[in-house]
């Protein structure tokens, strides 16, 4: 059959479909605009993924909604898309803080990416007397963020902030907001009734200590501030990524986003 004719009745690309792929970029999202994505992702798009221009994926930037984009240009380590058409609107997602102490390297990815799949808002390694991890790789751990956050359909980051020693954390913080100590000593309320006692108005943060456990001094120190609330989660220790998992499901479900539908 003549090229010719193969060219002319050659079907045009369904572009009807919401992509599967989704991307976070850090440019501006709008209609007509050309973003020529990192390297890293170029390869992704196209050599992993084998796609070609005029395939679709869907972009956010945690400011401007998700949206649909069209390969424009794809090259081995270059691709350019043009966003399309706006997919959801962009909207407030929980306000959900987890400070924890800092594990070893692949629990720590692990607890990166399944908190921001259960939707917490900001990410803060702080320093206990107990914590045996001497360092945090930030760039990784913001990798692991935006890679579940691409994969859960969120349409924001959770924020990474610098590690910091626990009680210096501590000294400035905001009076409206809810620490939930997580005190494995077992003589704390369950998580559950300890909640029913919080305000409407309250946004919380869940503290989660290092393998081991926080020091006696240091739960002393913790359960006399007046913005902490000591939780149990139940009759077993649990590993500290557990109880982190464990902790924020509990919010998600009693007084976060759980209570809401899935678009």
């Amino acid at each position: 059959m003549p090229e010719k004719f193969l060219t002319e009745n050659r079907a045009a690309p369904d572009c009807s479909y919401q992509p599967r792929i989704r991307l976070y970029v850090e440019a501006a999202l709008a209609a007509g605009a050309l973003v020529d994505l990192p390297a890293p992702q170029a390869h992704y798009l196209t050599n992993v993924m084998r796609l070609k221009a005029g395939d679709a994926v869907c972009l956010f930037n945690g400011r401007d909604g998700e949206w649909r984009a069209v390969i424009h240009e794809a090259k081995r380590k270059a691709c350019v898309v043009a966003v399309d058409s706006l997919l959801r609107a962009q909207r407030a997602e929980p306000d959900l803080w987890l400070l924890f102490a800092p594990l070893k390297k692949a629990r720590t990815d692990y607890l990166a990416e399944k908190a921001t799949e259960l939707g917490a808002s900001l990410l803060w390694p702080v320093y206990t007397r107990r914590t045996v991890a001497e360092r945090v790789n930030l760039d990784r751990l913001r990798a692991n963020a935006i890679e579940a956050a691409e994969q859960s359909e969120r349409l924001t980051l959770p924020d990474v902030r610098e590690p910091a020693k626990l009680m210096e954390a501590l000294q400035s913080w905001p009076t409206d907001r809810r620490l939930i100590l997580c005190d494995e000593s077992g003589t704390a309320k369950p998580i559950a009734e300890a909640l029913t006692a919080t305000k409407p108005t309250d946004r919380f943060a869940l503290l989660i200590g290092p393998e081991g456990g926080f020091a006696a001094d240091e739960l002393d120190a913790l359960r006399k501030l007046p913005f902490v609330s000591p939780v149990g989660l139940g009759p077993r220790v649990l590993r500290a990524d557990t109880a982190a998992l464990a902790g924020l499901a509990c919010l998600q479900a009693l007084v976060g986003d759980w209570q809401q539908s899935r678009d």
